[in-house]
């Protein structure tokens, strides 16, 4: 089940492949995402000390009267993934000068997951003709149902 998902990813980068990972969380920040209350925007993930990190990931707090004084919702958190599959994407990263953007959260048998996407940076023009492209699409399927 789709929790959240990062729209904006879609349009500002052509993704090149996805990966499934886990995320380590707080117990009141499961919850928290759980009802929904999560926002991609903006967020991205770094390979630091041959580990995967999501930075930027907003996870506001379930109850505020009942979190930690201490809590940052935007803190750096650690994506569960093989260590081989990470070094593949180190390697890839650098090589290429691609971006590991998260794409959306969701559940799987009761665990929280989040797919992110080896990523490639649109340019504007890009931008500009894909959205050309959409607005064609939709027309043509306007034009066949009506």
């Amino acid at each position: 089940m789709d929790i959240s998902t990062n729209k904006r990813a879609y349009f500002d980068y052509q993704i090149l492949e996805t990966y499934e990972t886990g995320i380590e969380l707080k117990g009141f920040e499961v919850k928290a995402i759980k009802t929904g209350h999560l926002n991609l925007a903006g967020s991205y993930a770094i390979i630091k000390n041959n580990q995967l990190w999501l930075l930027n990931a907003d996870i506001p707090a379930y109850q505020p009267k009942n979190t930690p004084l201490d809590y940052d919702s935007k803190r750096t958190r650690r994506l569960l993934l093989k260590t081989s599959e990470i070094n593949n994407l180190a390697d890839r990263v650098k090589a290429k000068g691609l971006t590991l953007t998260p794409l959306k959260v969701y559940t799987k048998n009761n665990l929280i997951k989040i797919e992110i996407g080896l990523a490639k940076s649109r340019k504007k023009y890009d931008k500009r003709e894909f959205v050309k492209k959409r607005e064609a699409q939709r027309q043509i399927q306007e034009r066949l149902r009506g």
